[in-house]
């Protein structure tokens, strides 16, 4: 193909992790139909490359992170200028400036002088969605789903129980992970853990607490592929507002998510009974803190041992939660 004869491209930016990725499946499905026939590149953590090209609305990735919450250069983008891009990484003017000094002939971002008003209390696939239609592109914040990966389960129908997130302020204390755990067993079912990079410490902890065999633990990060297809097969998720609850999420799989210094309505499930967030109304904290959030903390053992036979019920019924909704839970933990 001579470069005269190659499609429009659209250059998207949201270099970030699997939970924003996730939570910005819908925003970048909205771009794939909003440019029929570009080429849609996203620049992102090259890890995600799988979960990215699985969503149907990328067509290439564009190897792309930075420390922490940084914004990461662009400048090894190959080719000509792209004919669009568009920010969905943040509102500064840090992500702005990256696409904006590849010259594309057309920039979409929050921070542009002429934008939309940036909308800061509001839920973030929301969020994305309000900012494309005020661009005149389409999108629906509910049309999030992946498809069922192609990788089997390495538990099928297992309860799968994630302690770990990436900041101390969201991690709820790994002895109560265990007692609910210890409740699951109980109650009949398999529980299987899992962490992150760095987190096979926690995750060991809490299954010889939970009375777990090493078989059923699942630690050092599993390749992404595989953690998809785990969560995809799962009867249940536990966790903390980190990324495999949104993977629940894309996969349909029931789960319970604890939150804590952020509100469900800001990064939560959509409503429906097969996701329950539980949480404490109260100021918001500090998402990226050390310690484990106040509100996080005055969630019980007993309250989210309940929340997960509730959902656990539900499935084996075939039919939801009676009269639960996304933070029907949440609503009677007060």
């Amino acid at each position: 193909m001579t470069p005269d004869s190659r499609p429009p491209t659209v250059l998207v930016l949201r270099a970030l992790g699997l939970g924003d990725l996730l939570a910005g499946v819908p925003a970048l499905r909205a771009v794939r139909r909003g440019f029929p026939g570009h080429r849609v590149v996203l620049a992102l953590p090259p890890g995600l490359t799988g979960v990215a090209l699985s969503t149907g609305a990328v067509d290439e990735v564009l190897p792309a992170e930075a420390p922490g919450r940084a914004v990461p250069s662009l400048a090894h983008w190959p080719g000509p200028p792209p004919d669009v891009a568009v920010d969905l990484h943040g509102n500064g003017p840090e992500s702005r400036d990256a696409l904006a000094a590849l010259h594309p002939r057309r920039l979409l971002a929050p921070a542009l002088p002429d934008g939309p008003p940036w909308q800061p209390h509001v839920h973030e696939r929301d969020r994305w969605c309000a900012f494309l239609r005020a661009h005149g592109i389409p999108a629906d914040p509910l049309d999030l789903r992946l498809p069922a990966p192609s990788t089997p389960s390495p538990a099928p129908g297992a309860v799968v129980v994630h302690p770990g997130a990436a900041s101390g302020s969201r991690r709820w204390p790994g002895e109560r992970f265990a007692a609910v755990v210890r409740c699951l067993c109980a109650a009949g079912h398999r529980v299987v853990l899992t962490g992150g990079p760095g987190e096979d410490a926690l995750v060991r902890s809490v299954a010889e607490r939970g009375g777990r065999p090493a078989s059923d633990v699942f630690s050092g990060g599993l390749p992404l592929d595989e953690l998809s297809a785990l969560v995809a097969g799962a009867s249940l998720v536990l966790s903390g507002d980190t990324g495999i609850a949104h993977l629940a999420v894309a996969h349909g799989t029931r789960s319970v998510t604890l939150f804590g210094p952020v509100s469900p309505r800001l990064w939560g499930p959509p409503p429906g009974h097969r996701h329950l967030a539980l949480w404490k109304p109260g100021p918001p904290g500090d998402p990226h803190g050390r310690n484990p959030d106040a509100r996080l903390l005055r969630v019980h053992t007993g309250e989210v041992a309940a929340a997960c036979l509730l959902q656990l019920r539900g499935r084996q019924a075939r039919t939801g939660a009676s009269g639960a909704s996304g933070w029907g839970v949440a609503a009677r933990v007060h």
